[in-house]
């Protein structure tokens, strides 16, 4: 099949649409896979989410979502992802607590293009393994949408699994390769999808692993950790939401005074920008009064922290993430 979207295919921008868009996939899937079973490496992300929920509704639990915690999620989507699917779509989830696997392996490396290998490598590791306990799987789903086919000739780094063993040679289901995020976005809607996972801030592959900057500590992770809920729910209730937020915490600490004693502590630096293509980026203006909230919610609740800095570099010469 071409890699090519069709010249004919209709923008993606109604319910409408995206309901006839749904009812051809169901239809396709079907068609395709027949009486066999799929296996889709689930983050999350709105990209595999969408694409998860689609198979769900095309082939039931004849869908088998393995989702990896590596534990350098955002708080609180491990659970989301277990909620969302198992719970409110039936669906057949595999959940690995990869955690303790994942942060052994990256303790004491600092490059950061060496811990998105390692990270790359023990997630293919993970799924792989997960496959190989699996009897009757002739597919790999992936949600692979257009943008990736056009920057990377469909091989998306860490969110597909792109790099599985040769024995495990499946045939891909993509239902969304079509699709724009917009657009999968609008789908994602329609199939019922929670808007915080539909409408997902982008987020790297190896995830707070290249926040964390520097080696990773499982304290400084969960200080991260903490931190970035607070950025985003303080942030995402603004009247206009940038196009991403976040914060990092760079492996250094400062000084601090606490109960009459100095002591160090490490600095959260928040972070928000726009962007169109993600080539170059503006930092929007975030009222001082919503900073100070931001500041005093983190140092007051967030172990080891006693600063808050606010990132206004722009994409060039910055890049958007730290690492």
């Amino acid at each position: 099949m071409s890699n090519k979207r069709p010249e004919t295919m209709e923008r993606i921008t109604t319910p409408e649409l995206a309901k006839a868009f749904i009812a051809e996939q169901i239809e396709a899937i079907r068609a395709q896979v027949g009486d066999g079973k799929v296996l889709l490496a689930l983050s999350g992300g709105v990209d595999s989410s969408v694409c998860a929920a689609l198979l769900i509704k095309a082939i039931g639990d004849r869908l088998v979502c393995v989702h990896v915690n590596h534990g350098l999620l955002r708080k609180g989507e491990p659970e989301q992802v277990i909620k969302v699917f198992r719970e409110e779509l039936g669906a057949n989830l595999i959940y690995v607590d990869a955690v303790d696997r994942f942060l052994d392996k990256l303790a004491g490396v600092s490059d950061p293009e060496t811990k998105r290998k390692i990270i790359g490598k023990e997630f293919i590791d993970v799924f792989a393994e997960e496959a190989k306990k699996l009897d009757g799987i002739s597919f790999l789903g992936q949600g692979t949408i257009y943008p990736d086919i056009l920057e990377s000739d469909g091989v998306k780094a860490h969110h597909n699994v792109g790099g599985l063993p040769a024995e495990l040679n499946f045939e891909l289901v993509e239902p969304v390769k079509f699709l724009y995020k917009d657009e999968v976005r609008v789908v994602g809607h329609e199939l019922g999808l929670p808007d915080n996972m539909v409408y997902r801030q982008p987020f790297p592959g190896p995830g707070l692993g290249v926040r964390c900057v520097g080696a990773i500590t499982r304290d400084r992770l969960e200080a991260l950790r903490e931190a970035d809920a607070i950025v985003r729910e303080e942030i995402g209730s603004l009247p206009e939401i940038p196009w991403q937020y976040f914060c990092a915490i760079p492996d250094i600490k400062s000084t601090g005074i606490k109960d009459g004693k100095r002591y160090m502590g490490w600095i959260v630096v928040v972070r928000a920008v726009n962007t169109v293509d993600a080539v170059t980026a503006t930092v929007p203006e975030i009222p001082f009064k919503v900073l100070c909230k931001i500041r005093d919610r983190i140092i007051d609740t967030v172990p080891g922290v006693n600063r808050v800095a606010w990132d206004i570099s722009e994409k060039p010469v910055a890049t958007i993430e730290w690492e």
